[in-house]
């Protein structure tokens, strides 16, 4: 046996020990009202604390014990000075509050989480303040979802704000009003905080202040603007035959930035931008949310404090557009990618969306599914995702900067100039560039929410997701095969529900459709998938206020096409028994995606060819 062989074993041996202690530990302490990672924090804290092995262990496996973490609390009612100064006494510090829902968050030592659940029976749910990214792979098509025919109709956005939730928006003379020089970013602030330490002999003091800065390090917000409202102006001129334009070119966009350089973020943060897009709803006419980032599941939605943020968005009247993750090819056990949506795409009320290939032609007819968009149906929950497939791989939109962390790290992301300019030149672009990923399909479904909603103001939420599911194309293959070229690995895509939801984006026909459903908040909520182990089936299950299956207009099969037949679920996959996808737990869910917190910005950096 060689010496890396000897090693491996070794560590495998003292992980396995490290892993049973905490599990022992952890069905020992466990609390229906602590989150499964932060009640594994808490267990392996409290090990460390009385145990030099497992702190040893753990050290040298690379996991943290540190004693202080970031919670999200959640109560039964709106939090009080009572419940704040209960946390106080328990030893945890308010860092925040939110409106959107019943919580707030705290600063708290791990030894202490279990004494604040205790001493405030008013807690329904804590958890850590978990990091997430956007939702992109690093990697066009107005014919792809027949956007045609919106000019036309002279539907452009006008009036409709659409909040971006995301790295920033630098401005661009492409997201100006049309024929002015006025930005169409109405509104800015960021949600980033900046970590600074000092230090002296005897400590480090580390403290949060705010960054003021709203445009984009990273590149990721301002791509995802372009694609819901960029005009076009810097790719209009005399040599250009390629004009760029987004799907509602004079939307107001409104900039609220939660990731910072490097694409990273957290639950707080993304809460926080949530409440303020709610809080200047009426005045901005904030009609659609974009949410193109996500991270791991961890408990049901009714308990994800990301959840019942956009629960709350979605019921004030906004419409929630949310990237469906890059985890398609995923296939740690066997799972084929299936059971990878990440949160808060999981949640039923949003439209979740995942992402097609447009092979980079002027026509639908040989489109496919990415190898990397995430399948449902959801961990834990089981909900039927996405809702929605759009274009999302190798779009090409605006820049930046060539600064930005995404085109410096990643060169194969430029666009040649005489790629769109009649010029011999193929030096980069420094206006637009080309990203892939779920974060790049669900701009496209927001724009057109607000096409939809310039025509008709009075949609509501529901009835706008309602519209686009039934109007999506469901015209696709049985199953594709895509090999790629870097890995030499093949890639099976099937055409189910739980791979492309209610079909294709079809912007001309959610614009020309009639059909109206009732306007309740939750008459569109994304049905349940329930496994029947006994025979290997799946059927849907809506609730009772659910407009799916009301009548022959809203049947099952007329919006999810031929993946339903009598509300039993058809799927081309080989992992239709997989007990973990069918798992009704988080922990299960953990073999999926193993110690990795971050979810985000995994797969190739060439998108899918």
């Amino acid at each position: 046996m060689k010496r890396n062989e000897r090693h491996s074993a070794a560590w495998g041996k003292k992980l396995l020990v490290l892993g049973a202690l905490i599990l022992t530990a952890s069905v020992a302490v466990s609390q229906s009202k602590i989150s499964p990672d932060l009640q594994t924090a808490v267990t392996l804290s409290t090990l460390a604390s009385k145990s030099t092995l497992v702190e040893s262990l753990a050290a040298q496996a690379g996991v943290s014990t540190n004693p202080s973490v970031n919670v999200i609390v959640q109560y039964a009612a709106p939090p009080s000075q009572t419940n704040y100064s209960t946390a106080a006494s328990s030893g945890a510090t308010l860092t925040g509050q939110f409106t959107s829902f019943q919580g707030a968050t705290y600063s708290i030592p791990l030894s202490a989480v279990g004494q604040l659940v205790s001493n405030d029976p008013t807690i329904s749910y804590i958890s850590l303040d978990r990091a997430l990214a956007g939702a992109t792979d690093y990697g066009d098509g107005a014919q792809a979802i027949n956007l045609d025919i919106a000019p036309s109709l002279s539907f452009d956005g006008t009036g409709v704000g659409v909040a971006l939730i995301d790295s920033g928006i630098t401005p661009n003379n492409d997201l100006r009003f049309a024929n002015s020089t006025s930005s169409r970013i109405v509104y800015s602030q960021n949600f980033v905080p900046s970590v600074t330490s000092t230090s002296s002999a005897s400590a480090t003091v580390i403290s949060s202040s705010a960054v003021t800065s709203t445009s984009d390090a990273y590149g990721h917000g301002t791509h995802v603007a372009g694609i819901i409202g960029g005009n076009g102006s810097n790719s209009t001129c005399s040599n250009c035959f390629v004009t760029f334009r987004g799907v509602a070119p004079n939307a107001r966009l409104i900039n609220l930035r939660v990731l910072d350089q490097n694409g990273q973020g957290t639950d707080s943060s993304v809460i926080a931008a949530i409440d303020r897009a709610i809080a200047l709803k009426n005045i901005y006419n904030i009609r659609a949310i974009n949410l193109s980032l996500g991270r791991g599941i961890y408990e049901s939605y009714k308990q994800d404090p990301l959840c019942q943020a956009v629960e709350a968005a979605w019921k004030a009247g906004i419409v929630v557009v949310v990237a469906a993750g890059n985890y398609g090819r995923n296939n740690s056990i066997g799972n084929e990618g299936y059971g990878t949506i990440t949160s808060p795409g999981n949640d039923p009320y949003v439209i979740t969306v995942g992402a097609m290939n447009t092979k980079f032609t002027g026509t639908p007819a040989d489109d496919v599914i990415t190898t990397y968009s995430s399948k449902g149906p959801s961990a834990v929950d089981h909900i039927v995702k996405p809702d929605i497939v759009a274009p999302g791989n190798g779009r090409i939109s605006l820049l930046a900067s060539t600064s930005a962390t995404l085109y410096t790290t990643h060169p194969v992301t430029a666009v040649p100039l005489n790629y769109y300019q009649t010029v011999a030149s193929s030096a980069p672009s420094t206006n637009y560039y080309r990203l892939s990923g779920t974060s790049m399909a669900t701009p496209e479904v927001s724009g057109a929410v607000a096409l939809m909603l310039q025509q008709n103001p009075s949609l509501a939420p529901d009835q706008v997701k309602a519209r686009l599911m039934k109007t999506a194309s469901k015209s696709f293959p049985a199953s594709s095969i895509i090999t790629d070229p870097t890995t030499g690995v093949t890639y099976v895509e099937y055409y189910d529900i739980f791979t492309v939801g209610a079909g294709y984006l079809n912007v001309a026909a959610a614009l020309s459709s009639g059909d109206v459903a009732p306007s309740t908040a939750g008459s569109a909520l994304s049905p349940t998938a329930v496994y029947n182990s006994s025979n290997g089936t799946v059927t849907l299950v809506e609730g009772s206020s659910v407009v799916w299956g009301s009548s022959v207009v809203w049947g099952t099969s007329v919006v999810w096409g031929t993946s339903v037949s009598s509300n039993s679920v058809l799927w081309g996959s080989s992992v239709s028994g997989n007990s973990v996808i069918w798992g009704t737990s988080a922990s299960a869910q953990s073999v999926v995606w193993g110690s990795s917190v971050l979810w985000g910005t995994t797969v190739t950096t060439n998108g899918d060819n």
